[in-house]
């Protein structure tokens, strides 16, 4: 027997492992317990057939596209499936066309469930939207982007959304051992055993993800031979070969990408520089835009960090130019030693809140005039008109300081810079201090 004869004997019609180990019922339906678990609002609805309209979204092969199927066995309406890449809006005119008519003669619904909604252009999802409002079809919409970003604002309102969550190994790893085990859609009448290492690796490289599971698995057992005793022996070895590369669950447009960049951030600004360079290693081996990476350590070094030590802007300069320079992978190098610097350095947000209440009072309280002091006293005619008049140049006094009102006078006793007691700011504070000590004695 070669490959090719097992592959004829392996379910109906050839299909892959993945399509056939399908779950056919919520029993069977592994994972997401949040939203199909017992007594929960969905199960409950589809258990009633009492179904709305909704968005499944979620990172591939969490059993979006299953749970539809699912759906579909078991509710009285009718059923359409199409996949958003290759239809459009004529299809979806023929098939509400349908759906009025059945709706109308055998008060029967339509169920439509739309494969990778968010390929649907805003014009194609414009025309559901009024079947979907009146009734006439029923939709469920799945998409591996968020929903926020990508179904229209009108569409979203009309629909309840269901995020499906990666399986944890737990579940990925019971996917596993029911293929193995079925003897009618699986490989249960095959003589397979799998070592404990072998199916933890298929499980840990899958991600949460069983179609990348299933897909090793079968790659596994349909290319090892059995052994003198008939038994396919799946080792270490042979499962690493099967699943040779993890693949990240990361989009740069959808959640994902936002997930793993505020995860980065927040493990910077936390101080952990172990996660922060977990966070840009995932970035940098999904292959993120490393300018990005560079031009978010740029306003984190300034936001996070800021006066507390200002060199974190510097070096977070530093690794841009590189990304410019050298490039990638070596770039790796500098975003790293960045992004450990800024998650190594005292903390502080003084900057950022300082000219956020400077914009504040700016934009919500009245223009004030500029000082005549201050003014500039450079073109011709100021002096005749005043400006300039009493400025006290600071280098001509004690410590290149003299006390004089800068601000408008309604703002003269405003503050919006407040140094912390951090880094380089400790410095900050007792320079104020000091300032402010000389203006009380009236130095």
């Amino acid at each position: 027997m070669d490959l090719f004869d097992m592959q004829m004997e392996e379910g109906p019609k050839g299909k892959p492992l993945a399509d056939r180990m399908r779950p056919r019922n919520l029993d069977e339906f592994i994972g997401q317990e949040h939203i199909v678990g017992k007594g929960k609002l969905l199960r409950r609805a589809i258990e009633a057939d009492q179904l709305s309209a909704m968005i499944f979204f979620g990172p591939p092969g969490t059993g979006k596209t299953t749970l539809s199927k699912i759906i579909a066995n078991t509710t009285s309406a009718h059923f359409e499936q199409i996949n958003a890449v290759t239809s459009g809006v004529a299809d979806i005119r023929t098939i509400t066309t349908q759906a009025r008519e059945r709706l109308k003669m055998d008060n029967q619904k339509t169920l439509l469930f739309i494969d990778e909604i968010h390929r649907f252009n805003k014009s194609q999802q414009d025309a559901l939207l009024p079947y979907v409002e009146d009734g006439t079809i029923i939709l469920i919409g799945a998409t591996t982007e968020s929903p926020m970003f990508e179904i229209n604002r009108a569409l979203l309102s009309r629909s309840r959304l269901f995020r499906f969550e990666l399986l944890t190994d737990q579940h990925t790893k019971e996917v596993l051992e029911s293929a193995i085990k079925d003897p009618e859609r699986g490989f249960g009448n095959h003589n397979i055993r799998a070592e404990e290492k072998a199916l933890e690796h298929l499980v840990d490289v899958a991600g949460g993800d069983a179609r990348t599971a299933l897909n090793a698995l079968e790659l596994a057992v349909l290319t090892t031979p059995p052994d003198s005793d008939g038994i396919i022996q799946i080792t270490i070895e042979i499962a690493e070969e099967s699943i040779q590369q993890r693949v990240l669950q990361y989009d740069k447009q959808g959640d994902n990408h936002y997930d793993t960049i505020s995860a980065f951030i927040k493990s910077i600004r936390g101080s952990d520089p172990d996660a922060t360079l977990y966070w840009l290693a995932k970035m940098i081996y999904a292959g993120e835009d490393p300018k990005f990476i560079a031009r978010r350590l740029y306003v984190h070094a300034a936001e996070d960090v800021g006066l507390a030590d200002p060199n974190a802007l510097l070096i977070a300069q530093a690794a841009a130019q590189a990304v410019d320079f050298i490039g990638m992978p070596e770039a790796r190098i500098p975003l790293a030693e960045a992004a450990l610097y800024i998650a190594t350095a005292p903390k502080s947000n003084a900057v950022i809140t300082g000219i956020d209440r400077a914009l504040n009072t700016v934009k919500n309280e009245k223009t004030g005039q500029v000082p005549t002091h201050l003014r500039d006293a450079h073109y011709s005619g100021a002096k005749e008109l005043g400006s300039g008049v009493g400025y006290k140049y600071p280098h001509d006094h004690k410590d290149g300081y003299v006390p004089q009102q800068y601000l408008p006078e309604h703002l003269k006793h405003k503050s919006f810079y407040q140094p912390s007691e951090r880094g380089y700011e400790k410095t900050v504070t007792r320079r104020l201090d000091y300032f402010k000590e000389r203006i009380e004695k009236g130095e």
